[in-house]
């Protein structure tokens, strides 16, 4: 198939990004080394994810490490075989955000996003040197307040990524927001486009939604620099999924993804998922006992403690989204059932790709495996 136009190279911090494709980070445990590595050798963005990076690494690695050690250490392993790598650090994993975002940078990411809140004192918390810092938002308002609270940093924005509302894991909006047509992706883009440009121009990368070749074009055309895209790595070879949740999204309808909002994440916000998750159902049926002994999404007491989530107490609410993510990974399956959160897109993927053949398609170089 020949590409409907050549997708054109993105530059960010002067690292030059030979195709404008950003892999999402994808939590827990899904988005290590060797999926971000293979997106890297094949000209995109390699992204790890963070978030409970230290438990997965533990057990793959067989030794113990702490937050810090397993974020230096996947980046590193990821960087290692050329191309360009960075890594996601939610805003909500409060507890060890600060930690995640020194390790980055000593291990030299090449950038850091940065979403799931607002990464109001990214800049602060080190020096980023060659690091790239890319906010994640969901309007031109938050792009907004960012960009002034980074001025006290001497410090702009390298990057903007602009996540709507067909994203998979958590969203940046109301459940009653979702459908708003002044939510839909293509508007969304001119407002965080006009703010970019405000302070001085950087590129905006487009997020949510976004599955084949012609999507990319669609959007380049819009005015967005590249794309970041998710649930189409999910189901590579190279992903950390399970066999199961490779095959629960290959398997799902469209009627099988919905957002869950109660019960849904303890982090508040509505959070995408495969309805047959059997975490999901569990709690949506109130056959879930109480479970929250990892305490990624753990926030502070009135005594400055990182001790309350709402998964302690009760599950009519919200579900433990740290245990059953982990899961999803293959840490703990013997003890706890998984929770697969996808893209609203998933059901049209149809079979397990490497990267590279899933990159010849999106390049526009092999023809689409999924439906259209």
């Amino acid at each position: 198939m020949q590409p409907d136009q050549h997708l054109p190279s993105l530059t960010i911090k002067d690292k030059k990004i030979n195709v404008p494709i950003i892999q999402g980070g994808m939590g827990v445990g899904i988005s290590l080394y060797p999926l971000a590595g293979a997106v890297a050798r094949e000209g995109g963005v390699g992204i790890i994810s963070s978030a409970g990076i230290d438990r997965v690494v533990s057990k793959r690695d067989g030794k113990k490490v702490n937050i810090y050690e397993a974020v230096y250490g996947e980046i590193s392993r990821a960087k290692s075989g050329g191309g360009i790598a960075g890594i996601n650090i939610m805003v909500a994993l409060a507890r060890d955000y600060e930690d995640s975002v020194k390790a980055a940078i000593d291990a030299k990411a090449d950038i850091i996003i940065s979403g799931g809140g607002l990464p109001l004192n990214l800049p602060a918390i080190k020096a980023p040197g060659d690091t790239a810092l890319v906010p994640i938002v969901s309007s031109g308002r938050a792009l907004e307040l960012i960009c002034k609270k980074w001025e006290r940093s001497k410090y702009r924005p390298d990057a903007v990524v602009v996540e709507g509302p067909l994203a998979g894991g958590h969203l940046g909006f109301r459940y009653d927001e979702l459908d708003l047509e002044s939510n839909k992706l293509e508007n969304l883009l001119p407002q965080v486009k006009d703010v970019a440009m405000k302070y001085g121009g950087f590129p905006v990368i487009v997020a949510g939604g976004i599955f084949t070749h012609r999507d990319i074009v669609k959007f380049l055309a819009l005015g967005a620099d590249g794309v970041q895209m998710g649930t189409r790595f999910l189901t590579t070879n190279e992903s950390s999924a399970t066999q199961a949740y490779k095959e629960a999204v290959v398997g799902a309808g469209k009627e099988d993804i919905l957002v869950a909002e109660r019960p849904g994440s303890p982090c508040g916000l509505p959070f995408r998922v495969i309805r047959y998750s059997p975490m999901f159902v569990s709690a949506l049926e109130g056959r879930r006992e109480p479970r929250c002994d990892k305490g990624y999404v753990l926030l502070k007491d009135r005594e400055g403690m990182f001790s309350r989530c709402s998964a302690k107490t009760s599950n009519e609410d919200s579900f433990c989204i740290c245990n059953g993510l982990l899961s999803s990974a293959g840490y703990n399956p013997d003890t706890e059932e998984p929770l697969y959160t996808v893209g609203t897109n998933a059901w049209r993927i149809n079979k397990v790709l490497s990267v590279k053949a899933l990159m010849g398609e999106l390049t526009g170089r092999e023809p689409s495996s999924v439906t259209e």
